[in-house]
């Protein structure tokens, strides 16, 4: 068995057992995201013959060159873009993901639905949240979710499924996981995009409905030339 294949397998087990100890294990499992962003092209392929069929990819171009072949070879893979998006790539973005999880701004919003309408693919969305409001990172401000998912609704008619946040590296990620908690279930948004390789089991302690997982899938990413 590759490593690969062996690490999904792993990762698969310790989502449904963190289930099962919340005694939900009647509820749906967690969708496992692998994410393959600056991954070799051979440790992509042995997920994809492993049966992982949901990735997540941080940028556009890079996705593009990885994907456009595979998902004509594999009809029933699912791209999620994970990583920020900027404006001048939502055409592209739109055409080859399924997923879009980081609609953190209103001009952004605005652009997606308008690519969207043009595409006539009406992708389901999540609202990136910067739960630590972190001057470096993207994402909504807490304080101005409610309003920014309303807008999005509403404004722009976005299929918004769900909320994502990354906690800051240097915090307990718990409380975060809790926060976006709290912010989906009153806005009755049933989707929560949250827990990372280090943190994905508390993250379903917490909810999540998809976990992002990297490196205990793939090992550590290559350094980029």
């Amino acid at each position: 068995m590759s490593s690969v294949r062996y690490n999904i397998q792993i990762t698969q087990e310790k989502i449904r057992a963190e289930k099962h100890k919340l005694a939900q294990g009647h509820l749906s499992i967690p969708k496992l995201v692998a994410v393959s962003k600056q991954q070799p092209d051979n440790k992509v392929d042995e997920s994809i013959l492993a049966g992982q069929r949901v990735f997540g990819e941080n940028r556009v171009q890079e996705a593009k060159q990885r994907w456009h072949a595979r998902k004509v070879k594999y009809p029933d893979l699912e791209l999620h873009l994970i990583g920020p998006l900027q404006t001048n790539k939502v055409a592209d973005a739109v055409e080859l993901f399924d997923f879009i999880e980081v609609v953190d701004r209103v001009k952004l919003a605005k652009i997606l639905a308008v690519e969207m309408r043009r595409q006539n693919r009406h992708l389901p969305c999540f609202v990136q949240v910067n739960t630590g409001e972190e001057p470096q990172k993207a994402g909504v401000m807490p304080s101005e979710v409610d309003e920014f998912i309303h807008f999005c609704q509403q404004d722009c008619s976005l299929d918004i499924v769900g909320l994502m946040c990354i906690p800051p590296a240097d915090e307990e990620p718990a409380m975060h996981f809790a926060l976006l908690r709290e912010m989906a279930k009153r806005n009755n948004l049933s989707e929560l995009s949250m827990g990372m390789s280090s943190d994905f089991e508390t993250a379903i302690a917490f909810g999540s409905t998809s976990v992002r997982v990297g490196s205990a899938i793939f090992g550590a990413r290559e350094k980029q030339k």
